[in-house]
């Protein structure tokens, strides 16, 4: 099966071990030194590598760059239920984490966004499992159809909404 590595950069690799292991994350020794620690998000599917900058610069020749002022990626994190968005969340901002927008709910989807203390950020999300089978525009056309004179928008405006437009 195959594996992801989300690799992030990092100042201080104690404060976002701490950090990550509020969130309920655990750290695995075994790929962890001064240099690095792996943050299991889920065994044998999906893990962060938090890096020290220095040791994360040996990865590329490039400048890396700072997401306090210029973010490039926003990780994704689906869990099972809004309850555990809500919780994780929470337990993220009391380690140090901060919520720079409120919650996207878009009724089949609920989204929070948190960033770590290093200005990474994560996306903590649940969607109904009816959405994720069906896709998101059947499913609010399902659910308007369950509902007579509903006027639920669909996925492409839900997105439009979401991205401001």
């Amino acid at each position: 099966m195959p594996m992801i590595f989300v690799n992030l950069p990092v100042t201080d690799l104690d404060r976002a071990k701490s950090f990550y292991t509020a969130l309920g994350f655990t750290i695995n020794p075994l790929f962890t030194d001064e240099n690095a620690a792996c943050v299991v998000v889920e065994e044998d599917h999906s893990a962060f590598m938090i890096l020290t900058r220095d040791f994360f610069q040996t990865f590329t020749d490039l400048p890396i760059g700072d997401p306090t002022t210029a973010p490039s990626v926003a990780t994704a994190v689906m869990l099972d239920s809004r309850d555990d968005v809500d919780t994780t969340v929470t337990a993220g901002l009391g380690a140090g984490g901060t919520e720079a927008r409120p919650a996207s709910d878009y009724g089949f989807m609920y989204q929070r966004q948190l960033t770590d203390p290093d200005g990474n950020i994560l996306e903590f999300g649940w969607m109904d499992p009816s959405a994720a089978e069906q896709g998101p525009e059947a499913y609010a056309q399902q659910q308007g159809a369950d509902q007579p004179g509903s006027d639920q928008p669909g996925a492409d405006q839900q997105e439009s909404d979401r991205q401001g437009a």
